[in-house]
């Protein structure tokens, strides 16, 4: 889902040598669609946002303004995404400049007090640890230090599972803003697919697969639960084994239907 094609190179010229810079570009390369609204823009570039590819994004970005990826970009040439985009883009410039890098599918704890919003980050590996870091928000005042959160500020799907499991949140509290779609199914979907961001396949935050649909309904019992347990705990370690073959575990995989 990150690769960056051969054709695309010239766009990636001079790339930062540093993670925080390089995750510091991308807040000059996305736009979230209700920002776009205001500006105007043309109601077909709204397609944008069900990218899933980071060479599509990168093509698209290109299409719009032929500049290396290293020229901000005014909004209105900036590509039309979510969270998702900016944090896939972050990890896939890493990923290219050869940084280790994971994008992670959770929930910000800073966007309004007392809820866990859906939310996507990024992580690279610098002095042997990997650093947390929301590229979205960089350059804002949400959270005291964007590039580097402190713990709690973001929770993984499966953190959010754990934390839920142990009594230590209210699983109603957390969700999609401006959605009724609040709950332990919100979390549970959200752990699959920081499952599946670990083995690389960065998916949509609306994509759905496997139990997913089910869960949201309410339809899965308490083997599906444990079955998160499982997730919460593989996602949680650095067994990057452990990640993939649970991964290719029935039900976990993405299909190929949803895949570019």
């Amino acid at each position: 889902m990150t690769t960056i094609s051969a054709t695309h190179a010239a766009g990636l010229d001079d790339l930062p040598a540093t993670g925080f810079e390089i995750c510091n570009l991308v807040r000059h390369l996305v736009i979230q669609p209700h920002d776009a609204q205001k500006l105007g823009i043309v109601e077909n570039r709204f397609a944008e946002n069900q990218l899933r590819s980071t060479d599509s994004i990168v093509g698209a970005l290109l299409a719009l303004n032929p500049a290396p990826l290293t020229v901000a970009r005014e909004p209105a040439q900036r590509v039309i995404g979510t969270c998702r985009h900016f944090a896939v883009l972050a990890g896939a410039l890493l990923r290219y400049r050869g940084i280790p890098a994971k994008v992670r599918c959770g929930f910000g704890t800073y966007f309004q007090a007392g809820k866990g919003l859906d939310h996507w980050v990024t992580e690279y590996r610098e002095n042997d640890r990997w650093v947390r870091i929301d590229p979205e928000t960089l350059g804002s005042s949400l959270v005291p230090n964007p590039g580097d959160l402190a713990e709690g500020e973001f929770l993984t799907g499966g953190e959010a599972w754990i934390a839920f499991r142990e009594g230590r949140i209210d699983a109603m509290q957390f969700g999609v803003p401006g959605t009724e779609n609040f709950g332990p199914g919100e979390i549970r979907g959200n752990a699959i697919r920081d499952l599946a961001c670990l083995n690389k396949v960065e998916m949509l935050p609306w994509d759905e697969w496997g139990r997913m649909t089910d869960s949201y309904q309410g339809k899965t019992g308490a083997d599906y639960d444990e079955l998160m347990d499982t997730i919460a705990t593989v996602c949680a370690g650095n067994d990057e084994d452990a990640a993939a073959n649970l991964y290719a575990a029935q039900d976990l995989t993405v299909p190929a239907s949803l895949l570019p």
